[in-house]
C-alpha cells in the first residue's frame, strides 16, 4: 500500500481525492493522509514514517508549501513532493523545482494527469528505496566478505566460473589467542564476544594496513592471506605489529585477561578459490595446500607471543628479520620434521 500525504487548506480537495481514487483506496493500493497546512504535515511525517509521497499546495496558513518542501527535501530525502497550486507562474515552478519538488501541477486539477504523475513519482521513490536497500545490503555483506573476495567474485561472469580456482604464490598466517578457551569457560557469552571482537578488530587493522586479506575467523583464531609483491615481508610485518600491540595492551578490567598470540606463518604455492557446495549455494573463498597446512601446524605448537616460520621462509627474509632457530619440529600429520625459526624482530 502506498501512503500519500495531501497538504491543502481547502477541504473540498480531500472530498475530490477520496472520490477520484475510491477504487484504489478500497483495494488498499492507496492510503491518503490529510493535513491543512505545512506545520501539521511535518508533524504527520514525523509520526507516520511510511509516507512516501506528498501532494502539497503552496499558499497555506502557518507554514506554506514551499517552506514545507524545503524541510522535506532536507530531512526526508526519500519522500517526494508534487506541488499542486493555482499559482503556476514560472517563478513558483522554478522555486519549487529548486527546492526539490518532483513535479508541479496547476489547479484546477486534472485528476487523470495527477494520477499519471503520482504513479511516475511513486515508481521513482520505490527505485530509490530499492537502491538504498541494495547499498545497505552491500555494506552489510562487506562486513562478512573481504573486499578482495568481492573483487575476485565480480571478475567471474557466471556461476560456473565462480568455482574455478588458481594457483598462486602467497603467504599465510594463523593467529591464535592463547588460553582464550579458559576465558570462554568461565565468563558470560557477552563478555567473551566483546573480548574476541576487541582482539580481532586489532588484528584486522594491522593485516589490512599491510595489504593482507582476512580469510576467515575460526573460533579464537584468525587466518590471513598475503598476495602480490613482497607478500612474505608484509605478512611478517603484520604478525610483528599484532604481537607488539598485544604486548602493549593492559589486562582487561572485567576479566583480568592479558592476551598473548601464537602465530604460524608460511609462504609458498597454494590453491586459491571457492571451496564448498554449489548445490546448496554455500561457498567459502580460501586458500589450501601444503604451505597452508604447515602454517597452521606451526601455530598449534607456537608458544605465547611466538611467531614460527619454516627454514625456507627464514632464508628468504633473513636480511630483513632477525630469526632464531628453534630446532627440528615434528608437525601433526607430517611424515618428516622441519627446521623451525622464531621471528624475533625486524632488523
Amino acid at each position: 500500500m502506498i501512503r500519500i500525504l495531501v497538504v491543502d487548506d481547502e477541504t473540498d480537495l480531500e472530498l475530490l481525492i477520496r472520490q477520484k481514487f475510491r477504487h484504489k483506496i478500497k483495494e488498499q493500493e492507496y492510503d491518503f493522509v490529510f493535513a491543512e497546512n505545512g506545520k501539521v504535515a511535518l508533524d504527520k511525517l514525523q509520526q507516520e514514517k511510511d509516507i512516501q509521497l506528498v501532494l502539497s499546495d503552496i499558499n497555506m496558513p502557518e507554514m506554506d508549501g514551499l517552506t514545507l518542501l524545503g524541510k522535506i527535501n532536507t530531512d526526508l530525502p526519500l519522500v517526494k513532493t508534487i506541488i499542486i497550486s493555482a499559482y503556476g507562474d514560472m517563478d513558483n515552478i522554478r522555486t519549487a523545482m529548486n527546492l526539490g519538488a518532483f513535479d508541479f501541477i496547476t489547479k484546477p486539477v486534472n485528476f487523470d494527469d495527477l494520477e499519471v504523475t503520482m504513479q511516475k513519482t511513486i515508481a521513482h521513490v520505490q527505485q530509490l528505496q530499492q537502491t538504498l536497500k541494495a547499498i545497505n545490503e552491500n555494506n552489510i555483506m562487506k562486513m562478512y566478505v573481504d573486499e578482495h573476495v568481492i573483487q575476485f567474485m565480480s571478475n567471474r561472469a557466471s556461476e560456473e566460473n565462480v568455482l574455478q580456482n588458481e594457483t598462486i604464490e602467497a603467504s599465510v598466517a594463523f593467529i591464535d589467542i592463547c588460553d582464550f578457551t579458559a576465558i570462554s569457560e568461565k565468563e558470560p557469552a557477552d563478555v567473551v564476544i566483546r573480548l574476541l571482537n576487541l582482539y580481532f578488530d586489532m588484528f584486522s587493522k594491522e593485516i589490512i594496513a599491510h595489504e593482507g586479506i582476512i580469510d576467515k575467523f575460526m573460533g579464537d583464531c584468525l587466518m590471513a592471506v598475503f598476495k602480490g609483491e613482497q607478500h612474505a615481508i608484509r605478512c611478517l610485518e603484520a604478525c610483528l605489529a599484532i604481537r607488539d600491540r598485544i604486548e602493549s595492551v593492559k589486562n582487561d578490567p572485567q576479566t583480568g585477561f592479558h592476551a598473548k598470540v601464537s602465530i604460524g606463518m608460511n609462504s609458498g604455492e597454494m590453491i586459491s578459490g571457492n571451496i564448498g557446495s554449489s548445490s546448496i549455494r554455500r561457498l567459502d573463498y580460501t586458500v589450501i595446500g601444503d604451505a597452508v597446512n604447515t602454517a597452521q601446524r606451526l601455530q598449534t605448537i607456537a608458544s605465547g607471543n611466538q611467531i614460527l616460520i619454516p627454514a625456507q621462509v627464514s632464508e628468504r627474509v633473513k636480511n630483513l628479520f632477525h630469526c632464531e632457530s628453534v630446532g627440528m619440529l615434528s608437525l601433526k600429520n607430517k611424515q618428516s620434521s622441519i627446521e623451525g625459526y622464531a621471528v624475533i624482530a625486524k632488523r
